[in-house]
């Protein structure tokens, strides 16, 4: 991922949630490098969420029925 994409991610997980906002700026500290192909494609995927529903997601009070997405929100929730 070149510094455009990724200072673009950035702006993306900025959010109005702090939780989420937390979430993410952890997540992107210790995951960005992991990030390529059918798991970036799932990180953007989850991004498209609204803010409420992306933290029912990681904090597991409500299920993902994507399986493509289960590693990235496995790793979302981790943090």
């Amino acid at each position: 991922m070149d510094t455009v994409e990724l200072n673009r991610l950035r702006w993306q997980c900025r959010r109005g949630l702090l939780e989420v906002d937390l979430v993410l700026e952890r997540f992107m500290d210790k995951h960005r490098q992991d990030l390529e192909g059918e798991r970036l494609t799932a990180f953007k995927a989850l991004l498209d969420y609204t803010d409420n529903d992306l933290w029912d997601l990681i904090s597991a009070r409500a299920e993902c029925r994507d399986a493509r997405l289960a590693e990235v929100l496995g790793w979302l929730r981790a943090c």
